[in-house]
């Protein structure tokens, strides 16, 4: 354990900030599955275009997840003391516990929407 107090955030605050992650993955899921079915139902354009779209949507998830990951990575504080077992009710180990689960989710979303993306890279149309 650390021998210097850390300030920490409001319990509620660091939990909020543990699914954030997996929900900006659950709105790109949406934007990209809905936006795909409204192009296509409504022929707004060429197959190029929606996938133009459909990296814009992806690229800013992307950048959002990945800083949501790195603070949740310094929540996590790993390398402060090398403790990544959880199992005090301090504190401190609540803290590292929210930024260690933060973090796996925030690493399992950045492949979720990666994941998200594949159809509109192999769609040639859309039918």
């Amino acid at each position: 354990m650390a021998g210097h107090m850390k300030t920490d955030l409001p319990a509620h605050r660091n939990i909020f900030r543990m699914i954030a992650a997996p929900t900006v993955w659950a709105i790109h899921f949406l934007l990209v599955y809905c936006t795909a079915a409204l192009w296509c139902a409504r022929d707004w354009g060429s197959i190029g275009a929606l996938q133009a779209v459909i990296f814009g949507y992806t690229a800013v998830c992307l950048i959002l997840v990945g800083i949501l990951g790195w603070q949740m990575w310094r929540q996590w504080d790993y390398f402060d003391d090398n403790d990544y077992i959880h199992d005090q009710s301090t504190d401190e180990h609540r803290r590292e516990f929210l930024g260690h689960a933060g973090f796996m989710l925030a690493c399992l979303s950045f492949v979720a929407i990666i994941f998200d993306t594949m159809p509109a890279i192999f769609a040639a149309t859309c039918q």
